[in-house]
């Protein structure tokens, strides 16, 4: 029998929202008691920073700048689809350490770059001399990305430990599939399905966690204090 995952294709969102409404997922993962993906647009070029990133000003003219609440680089919005996982403390992808987790992300995802003629495989260590505080996700790849021979990166990921589960957000570029977002979306969603042996049902979200997480953007999000952190 395959397991059960809330699927959420939600729509395009502000930066602030889209980082908001992830740590609100994360947070009410008690209360949803099971595996949700959640897939989102942006409704501008958008910039995205890791948790401990240093803020990139010289961006500020053409990007809309927003901190994420997990690590990884810098992964600008305009040219890729992003995702979201979130998982409860006791599934069998949260047992895993932080980078074996990434491994089977993108390893389900290598068939389907395969069927779109995407040639790719996994990086198996580190670049080395990449200053972590000032790294571009998709020009500095790090372990187990999913990376071409040539060393082009193809999708990353970050994740976010608590207690309350695990909060994964992954990003694909979109030059995989000729820039058809909806198709790229399509082929994701059915990798991740074979791969992992589940099926979706639609999220259904808590009463006020679409409100929670606007407030949470305009307090959190948007703020110049949490944007130019960095944080731990």
């Amino acid at each position: 029998m395959n397991e059960l995952w809330m699927l959420w294709r939600d729509g395009v969102h502000d930066p602030f929202f889209n980082m908001s409404m992830d740590e609100v997922l994360l947070e009410l993962m008690p209360q949803l008691g099971m595996p949700l993906l959640r897939t989102y647009r942006w409704d501008r070029p958008a910039l995205s920073i890791g948790s401990s990133q240093l803020y990139p000003a010289e961006q500020e003219a053409n990007y809309t700048i927003v901190r994420r609440p997990t690590g990884g680089g810098n992964v600008f919005h305009d040219v890729d689809l992003t995702y979201t996982v979130v998982l409860p403390p006791a599934h069998r992808i949260a047992a895993l350490d932080r980078m074996s987790s990434y491994k089977v992300f993108h390893e389900a995802m290598l068939p389907m770059l395969e069927r779109l003629g995407a040639h790719a495989g996994l990086k198996p260590d580190e670049t080395p001399g990449v200053d972590r505080a000032t790294m571009k996700c998709f020009t500095s790849p790090s372990r187990y990305d999913i990376v071409t021979e040539t060393g082009t990166k193809y999708a990353g990921a970050a994740q976010r430990r608590t207690r309350n589960g695990i909060l994964h957000q992954g990003s694909i570029q979109l030059a995989v599939s000729g820039g058809d977002w909806e198709k790229l979306e399509t082929m994701l969603l059915e990798a991740l399905k074979q791969f992992f042996r589940i099926d979706y049902i639609p999220a259904g979200l808590p009463e006020g966690a679409l409100d929670r997480a606007e407030a949470l953007a305009r307090s959190k999000y948007e703020t110049r204090e949490w944007n130019l952190g960095p944080r731990h």
